[in-house]
């Protein structure tokens, strides 16, 4: 078992490959199982009927918010941290630690309040018919209860990734999903809660997941602190998690107004169609999830060594990401273009929600074999502290592009628009991509020459001059 100071070590130091697969695996793993649990938790309310899966296509857009707050802080302090240990400077790490977590706290808590006030007018606004609304409510009430603990053990997650501890994270959420798919059934119908069932079971996983998170830092087997006296409003702090997380924060919200709008433009079809939104975006995660886990264990990896002015293993670390997270997403695509009708009749014997949702799920999934390039090069800029590209980028899969393709293609093409959105917005999310990336990869390799050439002798500058 090697300790806090070593595994810190390891990410300047070991070779490139092992590191990484030791950063990413667990983290893969353990997105796998959140996402599997997603699957799980889907087919378990796919048995109380179309309106409860309808009801979760709903939820979503809440939950997402939920997700941004975490990822704000989380994302947002485990870049800063990164660079921080990088740069040897394990006070200021401690200090960005302690502040992201506080704040996360502190805003789930005021989301929570909010979200209980507006419930039903939200869930309203985002797609919810008559025979749905039921449902929604019973299912959202208890999860936005929930947000202060959804968001703290997100932001703990991302802390203890950035200090190159991987395996606990995946444990923690590995526990979390595992307990969930456990207390979905004993909950829904055992204990006779229905849908509401299915909200608790997530929100009792997410507490115990985090205790066990909490446990590793009072019991300090951490490399970094977390304690109120490290607890700081230091504006340059601040504006270092917070340049890197708002920008997500915003794409969660893009991304919850791009789903209400989603989910009312299929209701215009029935609930089957709403339903079928909701399981598509479930059987999304499986891919989405062990991208975005490779990309957590590369994420560090990446910022340890900018920060600490390694170029030659930075850019072994991309090219190395780029190539295995390609590689998944081409053969991923491929299963699910072929098995998506097996799949989704896992999740409903509904004729209508299984037609229209195998359509929408080899739609989501048309350019799919760009994703793991795209969420490279999006962490990378996070992990860069290059807050522009990132913010960019986090905003144009869910948001920018996605948006305006959800107001224009369904009064075109009818419901086709509606369940191809997504591909137009891919589309032009992998032309930005590429434009970013060629920017920032060239930025870099002019760093990294002026580097070397400022470590050369006075008189070997002399002569390259």
């Amino acid at each position: 078992m090697r300790t806090p100071e070593e595994r810190t070590r390891l990410m300047g130091e070991g070779r490139i490959k092992p590191v990484l697969a030791g950063l990413a695996g667990p983290s893969i793993v353990a997105m796998l199982s959140n996402a599997l649990y997603n699957l799980v938790d889907a087919a378990f309310i796919g048995r109380l009927g179309t309106g409860a899966i309808g009801a979760v296509a709903v939820v979503f857009p809440i939950t997402e918010v939920i997700v941004g707050i975490g990822l704000t802080f989380g994302l947002g302090g485990a870049s800063y941290i990164s660079r921080a240990l990088g740069a040897g400077n394990r006070e200021q790490a401690n200090r960005a630690a302690t502040t992201a977590l506080f704040m996360a706290a502190a805003v789930g808590v005021a989301a929570a309040v909010a979200g209980l006030i507006y419930l039903r007018p939200l869930l309203r606004l985002f797609g919810a018919t008559d025979t749905i609304l039921p449902y929604a409510e019973n299912y959202a009430r208890i999860l936005v209860i929930g947000a202060p603990i959804i968001a703290v053990r997100m932001t703990l997650n991302n802390i203890v990734r950035a200090e190159g501890n991987a395996r606990l994270s995946m444990i923690a959420m590995m526990t979390g999903a595992g307990l969930n798919i456990v207390l979905d059934p004993i909950f829904m119908f055992w204990l006779g809660l229905g849908i509401q069932g299915a909200a608790l079971a997530t929100v009792v996983s997410q507490i115990v997941a985090e205790g066990l998170l909490v446990w590793y830092f009072f019991r300090r087997h951490s490399y970094l602190r977390i304690h109120p006296r490290f607890f700081t409003l230091e504006r340059q702090l601040n504006w270092e998690v917070l340049k890197i997380g708002i920008p997500t924060l915003i794409r969660q919200l893009f991304t919850s107004f791009a789903v209400a709008l989603l989910n009312n433009a299929a209701a215009a079809y029935g609930d089957a169609a709403v339903a079928s939104i909701g399981l598509s975006f479930r059987i999304l995660f499986l891919g989405m999830f062990p991208v975005f886990g490779f990309a957590q264990g590369f994420q560090p990896l990446a910022g340890y060594n900018y920060g600490a002015r390694r170029y030659d293993r930075l850019f072994e670390v991309i090219r190395i990401g780029l190539r295995w997270a390609t590689l998944f997403s081409v053969l991923f695509t491929v299963f699910i273009q072929l098995a998506a009708p097996l799949i989704v009749r896992v999740f409903s014997d509904d004729p209508d929600v299984i037609r229209i949702a195998t359509l929408n799920v080899r739609a989501f999934h048309a350019l799919f074999v760009f994703f793991g390039a795209a969420v490279i090069f999006n962490v990378l800029f996070q992990a860069l502290g290059r807050g522009l590209p990132a913010a960019v980028l986090s905003m144009a899969r869910q948001g920018i592009f996605l948006i305006p393709a959800i107001v224009v293609l369904p009064r075109i093409f009818g419901l086709a628009g509606v369940l191809f959105t997504q591909t137009f917005a891919d589309f032009f999310t992998i032309i930005t991509t590429a434009f970013f990336a060629l920017r920032v990869v060239g930025e870099l390799r002019r760093e990294a020459r002026t580097a070397v050439f400022a470590e050369l002798p006075d008189d070997a500058q002399g002569e390259s001059q």
